[in-house]
C-alpha cells in the first residue's frame, strides 16, 4: 500500500513538471533571437561581420558621404542590427580608415584624400607585387583555371566597357590572389586598403577612368598568374599600379 502511494505521489510530481512552462537558457534564446535577426548568417559569420559587410559598403558606394556623422542607434534601426555589434563594426572602419571616431565629436565618415591615397599607393605597389608573384608560384591547379576565367571576362568587359562586370571581376580577383598568394600578413595588409580604394574609384571613374584599359591590365596580371609566369606577374602588376596612380593623380 506504501508502495502504491510513493508510485501514485511520483506520478503526480511527473505529470505537473510535464505541464510546467519550460525556461529556455539564455544561450538558447540569444540564438533564436539571431536567427531571427539575420537567418542567412552561416558559416561562424557573426552580426558583427554582418554589419561590418554593408556598413562598408554603405561608405564604399558614397550612401555614406564623407563627412557624414553617424549614430550607432541610427545604424542599428537602418540596418536591424543590435548597437554591439555596430559599434564593433565601426571599430573595425576606423583600423580600416573609413571612419574617425572623435572624442566628443562621436563618428565621422572619413574624407577623400588624394595625398593619402598616393601614399597608399606606394604601398599596394609592393604588396600587390609581392602577392602577384606569390599566387603565380603557388597557386594550384583550380586557382590557376579560375584565374584563366577572370582574365576572359576582363578582357570581355574590356571590350565592352562593361563597368558592372568588371566591378565584379575585380573583387573576384583580389579576392583570389590573397588566396592564392599563401602570405597572411600581405593579404591582411592589403585588406586594410581595399575599402580606402575602392571608394576612391567609385567616387571617380565615371568621369576619369579609362576602364577597358584598366580591365586589360587587370587580365595580363591574371593570364601570367594562370600561365605561372612569377617574374611577368610581378611586371604585369607593377604596369596596373602605374595606371591606378595615374587615374588618382588625373582626378586633381
Amino acid at each position: 500500500m506504501a508502495d502504491s502511494s510513493k508510485r501514485s505521489g511520483t506520478a503526480r510530481a511527473a505529470l505537473a513538471a510535464s505541464n510546467r512552462p519550460r525556461r529556455k537558457s539564455a544561450a538558447t534564446s540569444e540564438k533564436s533571437r539571431t536567427s531571427k535577426q539575420a537567418p542567412f548568417l552561416q558559416n561562424d559569420v557573426t552580426l558583427t561581420d554582418r554589419a561590418y559587410a554593408e556598413l562598408e559598403e554603405l561608405i564604399v558606394t558614397l550612401q555614406l558621404s564623407p563627412g557624414t556623422a553617424l549614430s550607432e542607434l541610427v545604424l542599428a534601426q537602418r540596418l536591424g542590427i543590435g548597437r554591439t555589434p555596430i559599434r564593433e563594426a565601426l571599430q573595425r572602419l576606423s583600423r580600416d580608415g573609413l571612419v574617425n571616431i572623435l572624442a566628443r565629436r562621436g563618428v565621422l565618415v572619413s574624407e577623400i584624400d588624394l595625398r593619402a591615397q598616393l601614399r597608399l599607393l606606394e604601398v599596394r605597389r609592393e604588396l600587390e607585387r609581392l602577392m602577384a608573384r606569390g599566387a603565380a608560384e603557388r597557386a594550384t591547379s583550380e586557382q590557376r583555371a579560375q584565374f584563366t576565367e577572370i582574365a576572359s571576362g576582363m578582357r570581355q568587359a574590356s571590350d565592352k566597357s562593361d563597368d558592372l562586370l568588371f566591378m565584379r571581376l575585380d573583387q573576384k580577383f583580389n579576392t583570389l590572389v590573397s588566396a592564392a598568394s599563401r602570405n597572411e600578413f600581405a593579404s591582411r595588409a592589403m585588406g586594410l586598403m581595399h575599402g580606402l580604394s575602392r571608394r576612391f574609384w567609385y567616387q571617380h571613374y565615371k568621369e576619369a577612368a579609362d576602364l577597358p584599359l584598366a580591365a586589360r591590365l587587370h587580365a595580363e596580371v591574371a593570364e601570367a598568374i594562370a600561365e605561372h609566369r612569377v617574374d611577368p606577374a610581378g611586371e604585369a602588376s607593377d604596369r596596373l599600379i602605374d595606371y591606378i596612380e595615374s587615374f588618382a593623380r588625373s582626378t586633381l
